[in-house]
């Protein structure tokens, strides 16, 4: 039996492609393995959204080539993006594979192993689920089609596609016949769920089938865009303490005049109406969002306005970017290219800014509280999830002293008793 090691990189949405990877090549009678050195086959399911990750990819890539007795296969989003120019310029590369040909993952599998006789892809309902046992992804759908200007996502994973509202209804009931409780509900633009398609389904019917389930006891929703934010799934989320009040809506930017050249719908006003109108609604919610600095023509003015936006709105969790410059993209050309160091300067600004704002937030849980899940530990110690941070490492950490013995995925509950600028700290309550 032929042993494989995959690398995931990315995001949580090219973590299921992985999954489903690793789901093909074990039906194909490979054996999963953790070390690239026990491997003969290295998979890399490669991100290229912005050059960090481009850069990530690419060193991974030279990394596993360094290994000369294996095959290095590579997928995802750079292999999409980039097909032409790896073929061109790393020819060591064994396999490219792109999104767009993962239909015929297996066919193209055979040209570096001519032992396999079955035809066809990747099947999004098949899957070895490779986060913790009682957690997983759930991913609705796939592509982009709202344009940013400064996106590669809809050059590499095309329009927006819904998926039928049963798969995911079967997918979800299969995912807890094996014993998984929580689950975290995802695509590119997951508020966009339905508009594709002809029977008015929506994102809310999709929570209405994870909350019908009796077997899910937890839901969370990642990746909102704020104008399809509606009273109607504020409401349900309100209503149902299944789902997580926790609110990820990346908003890329405070100022009219940037997010327009961004093609970002809503504007000020309206976000700030949005999230009065949340927090309204749901005293206990958590604010999640995405910053970028540096977008061609910001200036120090629209900069500052930014950090008085942050003051105003005081986001639970915020995770800020550069801008990278993407060809193909809208504002790979625009005028008034921000420099590499003054984007720097201001994301240390703005990370410095908000560490305030979190502490301050932070300090407001001490007292409370929190049901929630153990997801790891270390010696006498154990990390908590609970509403208040998601799976994906954006946000801070629960931490808990272990003075009773627990296993990962054991639902406790735990009172909050210190807080630092990212994490707090609870001690468990009966």
């Amino acid at each position: 039996m032929k042993k494989v090691c995959l690398i995931s990189l990315g995001c949580e949405k090219n973590l299921v492609d992985s999954e489903n990877i690793l789901a093909l090549l074990s039906f194909l009678g490979y054996e999963i393995v953790k070390d690239i050195n026990d491997a003969e086959y290295v998979f890399i399911n490669t991100c290229g959204f912005i050059n960090s990750a481009k850069k990530e990819s690419l060193d991974t890539i030279f990394s596993c080539l360094s290994f000369k007795d294996k095959k290095v296969i590579v997928t995802g989003c750079l292999a999409e993006r980039y097909e032409k120019i790896l073929r061109k310029e790393i020819p060591e590369i064994d396999l490219l594979i792109p999104i767009k040909k993962y239909n015929n993952f297996i066919d193209l599998l055979k040209q570096i192993d001519s032992n396999i006789s079955l035809s066809g892809g990747l099947d999004d309902k098949k899957r070895i689920i490779s986060t913790l046992p009682f957690s997983a992804y759930l991913r609705i759908g796939d592509g982009c089609d709202n344009c940013c200007s400064y996106c590669a996502i809809p050059l590499i994973r095309g329009p927006f596609r819904s998926r039928p509202l049963k798969d995911i209804e079967d997918e979800a009931i299969r995912l807890s016949n094996q014993g998984v409780k929580e689950i975290i509900v995802l695509e590119q633009d997951t508020s966009k769920y339905g508009i594709d398609l002809c029977n008015g389904e929506s994102l809310i019917d999709v929570l209405k089938v994870l909350v019908d389930n009796n077997k899910i006891e937890s839901i969370r929703l990642l990746y909102l865009y704020p104008d399809e934010v509606s009273d109607e799934l504020i409401d349900y989320i309100a209503k149902h303490s299944k789902i997580a009040p926790y609110f990820d809506i990346p908003i890329q930017h405070s100022e009219n005049r940037i997010l327009k050249a961004m093609n970002r719908r809503g504007d000020k006003r309206f976000l700030i109406d949005l999230f009065n109108k949340i927090r309204t609604k749901i005293p206990k919610c958590i604010l999640r969002t995405t910053i970028m600095v540096g977008f061609p023509g910001e200036n120090n003015k629209d900069f500052n306005n930014m950090l008085k936006f942050l003051d105003k709105i005081k986001f639970d969790h915020l995770g800020a970017f550069t801008y990278s410059r993407e060809e193909d993209t809208p504002s790979y050309n625009f005028p008034h290219q921000v420099r590499e160091k003054t984007k720097q300067k201001r994301l240390d600004i703005l990370m410095k800014h908000q560490q305030k704002i979190s502490y301050q937030l932070n300090k407001k849980h001490v007292g409370e509280i929190m049901e929630g899940y153990v997801v790891g530990n270390h010696k006498d110690e154990y990390l908590i999830r609970t509403y208040w941070n998601a799976p994906d490492d954006v946000d801070g950490k629960i931490y808990m002293a272990g003075l009773k013995s627990h296993q990962i995925g054991d639902k406790i509950k735990i009172k909050i008793t210190d807080a630092f600028v990212y994490d707090l700290i609870g001690e468990e309550v009966n």
